[in-house]
């Protein structure tokens, strides 16, 4: 039975605005504040947004990115991610259909795109998202068809386990500590999604695109090995790249093994 076309504008639509409360646990959870109340504001005028202007992504580019009070600039991020969560809305339709695996797979989503930002700011991951977010996620898995919960459980230890193990093998040879607690825990919740083959998958598409990304990225700061990368948003970037494409990718690459 063919979908219709409005149900794919509705996801987008609803993406959009879980998009806009994303962008209030980006800039509030780092700061221990509530992210219900009060409502959003003008961060230099602190007006309050009335919801006209509240609009995701059309208020922005009505008011010209600018504060309706004050004429403050408002970031590009903001309408940029209220963008990410219909796109990612839309491509969970596209794939699961109206169903309620496609909106555990978007609320996922949602979760890491914020833990993205958030470590792209501030170099950590909040214990607040990870540690929660391990045994909801273990329970939503089993609303997901092709993960069974005895794979989300050995995810949550593959994840968790695989980054201690670098990480005390790397403080033992260095000195030093090399992957922090908060990328741990991370993978630890992105395994109790995924479960233990997408963990690995995961791992490997994080490691070659964090390689990709940092080498280009250490050139360009002229910082060489001193450059400090989040690898938090590479486990993200990672982990959505398996939920779309992961099965047909591993079936493409041991076909060229064969």
């Amino acid at each position: 039975m063919a979908i219709p076309l409005t149900v794919y504008i509705l996801a987008f639509i609803f993406g959009a605005c879980i998009g806009s409360f994303l962008n209030v646990c980006i800039y509030r959870i780092p700061a221990a504040l509530s992210i219900v109340h009060p409502g959003s504001s003008c961060p230099r005028c602190k007006t309050m947004i009335p919801f006209y202007d509240n609009i995701p992504i059309l208020s922005y580019l009505l008011l010209m990115g600018k504060c309706r009070s004050c004429g403050a600039s408002i970031a590009i991020r903001y309408p940029f991610v209220e963008l990410l969560g219909g796109l990612f809305a839309l491509a969970c339709a596209l794939s699961f259909g109206p169903t309620i695996h496609g909106l555990v797979v978007f609320i996922f989503i949602a979760t890491l795109t914020v833990v993205t930002f958030i470590d792209l700011d501030h170099r950590i991951i909040p214990d607040s998202i990870s540690l929660p977010g391990i045994p909801l996620f273990f329970l939503a898995a089993l609303a997901v068809p092709t993960v069974t919960w005895q794979a989300s459980a050995l995810g949550i230890v593959a994840g968790g386990g695989s980054l201690f193990a670098v990480a005390w093998v790397y403080q033992l040879i260095t000195g030093r500590e090399g992957m922090g607690g908060g990328d741990i825990k991370l993978l630890a919740m992105i395994g109790a999604m995924i479960g233990w083959q997408g963990i690995l998958f995961t791992l490997f598409a994080a490691s070659a695109i964090g390689t990709i990304v940092g080498l280009l990225a250490m050139i360009q700061s002229g910082k060489g090995m001193k450059l400090a990368i989040p690898f938090g948003p590479f486990l993200a970037m990672g982990a959505i790249i398996y939920l779309f494409f992961g099965k047909a990718l591993i079936f493409w690459y041991v076909n060229l093994l064969v």
